[in-house]
């Protein structure tokens, strides 16, 4: 299964998701900062299942109908940070779908993320993911969960790592940086969390209109 994560900085990158697509071929694809009012239907093959409401600015997820079948879908909000209640509130941070593999008949979940931005504190990102992870895991218990999304958690991964281990998840990086606009923030703010699934590899794609790069994901659920 691959799986492409992308922020789209404030829907700028938009018009890069057909090559996207076409070029690398994933069987989802999980966006953040998209205009939800401007997404088209289809991409590429891939269907939309949902996209946030809450603002203008939010998640999306796509799917290939020939391959999964929706089960479910729930937006789910997360606890606000500062700059979420004073300027742009932020109502959900987290877009999952629970599917079903319709080769092997088994479920799985996925999930786009995007946790509150830089201004924040590493601990409320990592609530933010504990509350995330155990949200998704209420659309399915035992089911296999992929959360793939921008976690703004460029340093001191140590304590996230030993955070999501704690909550009986693995944190898979990729293979190089994913946010290159400003020097002092250069780091891995794009990758996965997640359990039951086996991470062959992720990809760090090159970089275009946004101030990130969008991340491929080779998965298996193990």
């Amino acid at each position: 299964m691959k799986v492409i994560s992308y922020n789209l900085r404030k829907h700028r990158a938009a018009t890069e998701l057909e090559e996207l697509v076409e070029q690398h071929g994933p069987d989802l694809l999980c966006l953040q900062e998209c205009d939800v009012s401007a997404l088209p239907d289809e991409i590429g093959g891939l269907t939309l299942a949902d996209a946030t409401q809450g603002n203008r600015l939010g998640l999306a997820l796509y799917y290939r109908t020939n391959l999964f079948r929706l089960q479910d879908i729930r937006t789910i909000g997360l606890k606000k940070s500062l700059h979420d209640m004073m300027l742009k509130p932020a109502h959900e941070r987290v877009l999952g779908v629970r599917l079903l593999d319709i080769d092997n008949g088994k479920e799985l979940i996925v999930a786009s993320f995007h946790a509150a931005p830089l201004t924040a504190l590493n601990s409320l990102r990592r609530t933010q993911i504990r509350a995330a992870l155990t949200e998704l895991e209420m659309m399915g218990p035992g089911l296999p969960i992929l959360m793939v999304g921008d976690y703004n958690y460029p340093v001191f991964k140590e304590n996230l790592g030993q955070t999501v281990r704690d909550h009986g998840y693995a944190l898979t990086l990729s293979d190089e940086r994913t946010y290159t606009r400003y020097r002092v923030f250069k780091g891995h703010y794009d990758f996965a969390t997640s359990d039951g699934f086996t991470i062959d590899r992720i990809e760090t794609l090159p970089q275009r209109s946004s101030d990130h790069r969008p991340i491929l994901v080779t998965a298996d659920v193990a």
